[in-house]
């Protein structure tokens, strides 16, 4: 705790993060889209929802980082 962070700081970084994480995410999938794209639409739309619901995973650490200053 002696590496304290003011808030507004990390409310700060945190929100820059994780726009940061948004995007790489976004090209991550949309570089996977000639694959996906030649699925049928069935199989397409799981894949969409998994991939923007799995963006989630690291960004809890991120926010819970803004909200408390620790990772855990």
């Amino acid at each position: 705790m002696d590496h304290m962070i003011d808030p507004s700081i990390r409310n700060v970084v945190g929100m820059f993060a994780l726009l940061a994480l948004i995007a790489i995410w976004a090209v991550i999938v949309a570089s996977f889209s000639p694959l996906i794209g030649g699925l049928p639409i069935l199989v397409q739309a799981p894949i969409y929802i998994l991939a923007g619901i799995i963006w989630v995973l690291p960004a809890r650490p991120l926010m819970r980082w803004v909200v408390t200053g620790r990772w855990r």
